[in-house]
């Protein structure tokens, strides 16, 4: 007599393969069914995660390389994937998720624990990820692989027309093609300034190159003292452009961060989004605290977490560095 085959009882891959841009739509259902699943547990009944836009996908699967993994159930389905980012010595993990009909079967472990060892192979000094803070679960659970709980991410949001400048903003991709490499070359060096090791090249160059967003200069001078990347392509697909969201900022002073704030504003005006979406690291009060005297209003949170060996330095002295652990 035949019987019902259920997901339970497929068997899943023991080794990762690489995610391609072809595998987007399947990640797209996983990512959706095991994050409202999420919301579900949490007592948020009815929220359904929206699919992302394929192009934030293409930026964090092509920024990730080797480090983008999935693996497949015995009839070829995606059963967990996760992507392992590394940007010089900073290293971290997101999206990943778990199909929920295969969540508790220890592939959740197996997956963090692929992410760490190529983030290790890579020569990460700090591993990390951002959860979210009311899930107990999951903070439960990524505490049992090592992760030690840190400053919360808070994002802020600005109206664009409370942070205008009078002077243009000068974006990179606006540069004559010859500039363009001094231009991330300094982007790097300010950054290496500011915590050494780190670097997001790669991440400036992938955003301009798939027209994501840009990223937002200020000088002083000849001298490059505050850079912010920005994405102004929607992140859910189907959705108008709403907000532009800050991923990465670095400022050489807490006076070069608060300058650029109001050409982050002019930017999000000009490039059609009513707001303007910084991600602050709980840490960076300083910012935190201009933002808010700005009139920024608090939108949301994430726990941010590191592994106990590997975990993330503090704040400069003086001016900032943020990093997005998220797309």
């Amino acid at each position: 007599m035949a019987t019902l085959r259920t997901w339970r009882t497929d068997a899943v891959a023991d080794h990762p393969e690489r995610i391609t841009v072809g595998d987007i739509p399947a990640l797209n259902t996983v990512f959706s069914d095991a994050f409202s699943e999420r919301y579900r547990k949490d007592g948020m009944v009815g929220v359904r995660v929206p699919h992302l836009n394929p192009l934030i996908w293409r930026y964090a699967i092509e920024g990730a390389g080797n480090g983008a993994m999935l693996w497949r159930t015995e009839r070829g389905a995606i059963a967990a994937f996760n992507i392992a980012h590394c940007s010089g010595g900073e290293g971290w993990m997101g999206p990943l998720a778990v199909l929920p009909e295969l969540q508790t079967r220890g592939l959740g472990r197996t997956i963090v624990q692929a992410g760490c060892d190529h983030l290790r192979g890579e020569g990460c000094a700090t591993i990390g990820l951002e959860t979210m803070p009311r899930t107990m679960d999951n903070i439960g659970f990524y505490s049992r692989q090592g992760f030690l709980p840190g400053p919360l991410t808070i994002t802020l949001t600005l109206d664009a027309a409370q942070a205008t400048s009078d002077a243009a903003p000068v974006l990179l991709g606006r540069l004559p093609v010859r500039d363009r490499d001094d231009a991330i070359a300094a982007c790097a060096a300010l950054v290496a300034e500011r915590r050494a090791g780190w670097d997001w090249t790669r991440e400036i160059r992938l955003t301009d190159a798939l027209t994501l967003g840009d990223t937002v200069l200020l000088h002083r001078g000849t001298a490059l003292v505050a850079f912010a990347l920005c994405h102004s392509a929607p992140l859910v697909e189907g959705r108008p452009r709403e907000e532009l969201r800050v991923l990465k900022l670095a400022a050489r002073t807490d006076a070069d961060a608060e300058a650029l704030l109001p050409l982050l504003g002019e930017y999000a005006r000009r490039a059609g989004t009513r707001r303007v979406a910084v991600r602050v690291q709980g840490d960076a009060t300083r910012l935190y605290g201009a933002l808010v005297a700005r009139g920024a209003r608090v939108r949301w949170t994430d726990l941010r977490m590191a592994l106990a060996t590997h975990p993330e330095p503090a704040q400069p002295t003086d001016g900032v560095l943020l990093s997005n652990w998220e797309i």
